[in-house]
């Protein structure tokens, strides 16, 4: 599975020159669940292929990639991408549609950003799901909102799968999935301290505090007993 190798200024600089194009662009947040759906979900995997940035939002992927020879710069998460998003989309005239979370999440989150990033422009914000027949009603509203960036939390691969469906339809520049980051910015769900992030334990905070979330993470033993069987990169010196 192809995750591109990118730092946070060279993603905005990337979503800068999708916004220049004016077509249509996917951006996938990938983690190690990702990649062991990937290998069992082939609409999954072309969806992820098809899209044109992969970023690693998880620390795992970083550990993957060193170990198979071809390192990644850094972690490139949705959660954090978002705020400087925001801030350049202020500078730069962007208008961002925030798509998703439970009902009134997306309107605080939108609240929040414009309270910290002065001149921000919100072209709309909705609920909605990623269920089949909503999808005439939300293409509609986005469309008319005649956003730059649309931002969809319905969670993965939800988000993902729903984007890829309907991408044309959308006609935004820059479509990205970005999971629980609405939840984090308007203070319904906590992050993981700083220290646990460096640490590389997000996922065991999540795992404690959503216990729902226990087979989900049945994939991180999977994920790391498949690249520890792996072969590094013959290509890489």
């Amino acid at each position: 599975m192809r995750i591109d190798a990118l730092t946070y200024p060279a993603l905005l600089d990337c979503i800068a020159e999708m916004i220049g194009e004016g077509t249509p662009h996917q951006i996938a947040t990938a983690n190690p669940e990702f990649v062991m759906l990937a290998q069992r979900a082939p609409a999954f995997r072309e969806v992820l292929e098809r899209a044109e940035l992969c970023i690693a939002d998880g620390v795992g992927l970083l550990w993957a990639a060193r170990r198979l020879g071809r390192p990644l710069p850094e972690r490139v998460t949705g959660s954090d991408s978002l705020p400087l998003i925001a801030a350049r989309a202020a500078r730069q005239g962007w208008r961002l549609y925030l798509l998703g979370a439970a009902p009134g999440v997306a309107e605080r989150t939108a609240a929040i950003l414009v309270g910290q990033y002065p001149g921000l422009q919100i072209a709309g914000v909705y609920a909605g799901s990623p269920a089949e027949g909503e999808a005439p009603g939300i293409v509609g509203r986005v469309r008319q909102a005649r956003a730059d960036v649309l931002l969809v939390a319905y969670g993965a691969p939800a988000q993902d799968l729903w984007i890829a469906r309907h991408r044309q339809e959308l006609a935004v520049p820059v479509m990205l999935g970005v999971g629980g980051t609405f939840d984090h910015i308007a203070g319904v769900q906590r992050r993981a301290p700083r220290w646990l992030q460096r640490l590389g334990l997000e996922w065991l905070f999540r795992l404690v505090t959503q216990p729902r979330r226990w087979r989900r993470q049945l994939t991180i033993p999977q994920f790391v007993w498949r690249v520890l069987r792996s072969r590094p990169d013959p290509q890489t010196p």
